[in-house]
């Protein structure tokens, strides 16, 4: 029995060991948790102390300031830290919001701080005011030397805009140039009102002005004159004078008395004697809105032949359109002989909206023109 009494007091006693380190863990833990609850009560009432008793506030900037400094403020120990670390892990304070997002800091402390925290200029997120005013500034559109030279008697609007005038100045120069015929010369061109003298002096080197023919006194203008004035011509004869005047209707009007040529009732040796009486003036000319026109007016041109006819609409059914006659030739809708002839008929026309306008992209960063699509199925006869 005496060995059995031993082992049950040898267990005994290890449960009672074990019971006395639980308990004597659980008193040290208490105590423990009671000091820190004391701390940070002490903490929290030496933060009111300081708060009410030893407070300075003045304007600072979290970026800069001090731990002294911020301890004036009223910042606890705890908070002061916190902030310099923020600091030192390379975080800039941007906004005086950002004050807050620092660890301790409580509502109450940024509530009074907040006042007076000044962001220095070099971290603060504010543009500058400079930039501020560039931004509504209204842009200038910036001038593009043209790649080649132009015919300003058959420029569309859109090619304007794409040498930086604004939509509006380039449908004001195709105005003022086909209501007017204003931009016949240098000096017509100047006179444009729309047309400043740096741009003038930029462009004119790549303009090519329409040829008048010269005028001499007792001449006859071909695209005015009447069935009796024609008549009066030395050469043309009945037939021939209704022969011109049907073939100047198809063409839209003469841009060159060589034109008469190609009237077959005009002979070779009347045609001598018939140039020495007339001239020409082309800006007369009855023009063709190639991106528009129905069907029946291209079809009815003299220098559209019905092959080039079939091949330039089915290509603008499927494109919508184009801008400059170089653009006809550069997809082989016409040659360049056929394009040279035809220009000075061509007006080109943009559609936007649904609105029929001449228009253009500015080409500061590449420019094309915009797909026409043609609300208008026509049928080819």
């Amino acid at each position: 029995m005496a060995g059995f009494f031993q082992m049950r007091e040898r267990r005994a006693l290890v449960v009672f060991l074990l019971l006395a380190g639980v308990f004597v863990a659980g008193l040290l833990l208490a105590e423990r948790r009671e000091s820190a609850v004391s701390a940070d009560r002490v903490e929290a009432e030496m933060e009111a102390t300081v708060a009410a008793d030893s407070v300075r506030l003045f304007e600072f900037d979290p970026n800069t300031v001090e731990y002294a400094d911020l301890r004036r403020l009223g910042l606890t120990s705890r908070m002061a830290v916190s902030l310099l670390k923020y600091r030192a892990a390379g975080k800039v304070f941007r906004i005086p919001e950002d004050v807050a997002t620092c660890y301790g800091m409580t509502d109450s402390v940024y509530f009074i701080l907040e006042p007076y925290i000044r962001i220095g200029r070099e971290y603060a997120l504010t543009p500058s005011p400079r930039r501020e005013y560039r931004e509504y500034l209204p842009r200038k559109p910036r001038r593009i030397v043209p790649r080649e030279r132009f015919r300003i008697d058959t420029v569309s609007a859109s090619y304007l805009a794409s040498l930086g005038f604004s939509v509006r100045q380039a449908e004001a120069i195709v105005r003022y140039r086909d209501l007017y015929e204003g931009l016949r010369d240098e000096a017509g061109f100047r006179a444009c009102y729309m047309i400043a003298d740096s741009v003038a002096d930029l462009l004119l080197p790549y303009v090519i002005f329409p040829e008048p023919e010269p005028v001499r006194s007792g001449l006859i203008e071909l695209n005015g004159a009447d069935s009796a004035t024609l008549r009066s011509v030395v050469g043309i004869g009945e037939k021939s004078v209704m022969a011109i005047i049907r073939y100047r209707e198809r063409l839209g009007g003469f841009y060159s008395v060589d034109q008469l040529a190609e009237v077959p009732q005009v002979t070779e040796s009347n045609f001598e004697r018939i140039v020495k009486q007339i001239y020409c003036d082309s800006f007369k000319i009855r023009k063709i809105d190639i991106n528009f026109a129905p069907p029946s007016t291209l079809k009815g041109h003299p220098y559209l032949p019905p092959a080039v006819f079939r091949k330039l609409f089915s290509k603008r059914q499927l494109k919508g359109g184009w801008s400059t006659v170089e653009e006809l030739v550069e997809e082989h809708i016409l040659t360049p002989r056929e394009a040279e002839r035809l220009a000075p008929y061509l007006r080109f026309t943009v559609r936007e909206a649904s609105k029929d306008i001449p228009n253009g992209e500015s080409a500061t960063s590449g420019w094309s023109p915009a797909p026409i699509q043609d609300t208008i199925h026509w049928k080819i006869e």
